[in-house]
């Protein structure tokens, strides 16, 4: 029996769309898999935010156990809340408590997470309406500051962060071994102003660009709405038994 080339090329062809067909889909599964995944500076970031998204709720939980918010650690290598009162912004500004809270110390950069609590939430006061002092800033396209949360005016604004939580990312902050990382850019204006800061905080977008207003900055904020922890206090609180 004579079979006819039209078929057989056909058959051919067919088999060679096939075989493009399963290296294409192997490449396409190939790229979204690469690309899926953070690479460098992208994974650093996503650890990060984790970091402070665990730290968040270990305050928040803490706070629910206590009944106020931890003080700062009291050593860059101890992780543990230090024992003396903080009565102002300044003293109550340093590093995350992490033993205390019992979280793995540091972000995505391997570097000290900063912390800074309003000082009255530090005190059990926590059921007489203390005062939340702590705001977070950004940058219009112009450059121009305006409040993320809180006002000028934390009295009067019942929208200030009861605690702030910063990693200081690529350039600046202490390394889990407890040494200062030098800086290596000078553009980062408002990155130096956050590594000073003990109430205003700079929580803009992440940029390289050293043209931009405020310059390069890599930092990553965490914050405790006031909002959140009256919730979770309220939902929390001891149950007053009346005599019958």
């Amino acid at each position: 029996m004579t079979v006819s080339p039209a078929p057989l090329a056909h058959q051919r062809g067919a088999a060679l769309l096939l075989l493009l067909l399963v290296l294409g889909l192997g490449a396409s599964s190939f790229l979204i898999s690469m690309f899926s995944q953070p690479k460098g500076d992208l994974h650093r970031q996503a650890l990060t935010r984790a970091a402070l998204a665990d730290a968040r709720e270990a305050l928040l939980g803490y706070a629910v156990l206590h009944r106020r918010l931890p003080r700062p650690a009291q050593s860059a290598l101890d992780g543990r809340e230090r024992g003396q009162p903080c009565t102002d912004d300044a003293a109550c500004t340093g590093w995350l408590p992490w033993t205390t809270l019992g979280l793995t110390p540091g972000d995505g950069w391997n570097k000290l997470l900063r912390y800074s609590v309003s000082p009255e939430f530090t005190d059990n006061k926590l059921a007489r309406a203390p005062e939340a002092t702590k705001t977070l800033l950004d940058r219009s396209g112009d450059g121009g500051i305006f409040y993320r949360v809180g006002s000028a005016n934390c009295v009067v604004d019942d929208r200030c962060a009861a605690a702030v939580i910063l990693s200081s990312g690529r350039h600046l902050g202490t390394s889990l071994a407890g040494i200062e990382q030098a800086g290596v850019v000078t553009d980062n204006l408002d990155e130096q102003a956050n590594a000073e800061a003990v109430r205003d905080f700079m929580a803009r977008a992440a940029t390289d660009d050293v043209r931009s207003a405020g310059g390069s900055f890599s930092n990553e904020l965490g914050w405790v709405p006031l909002r959140l922890i009256r919730e979770r206090l309220r939902a929390t609180a001891p149950v007053k038994k009346t005599l019958q």
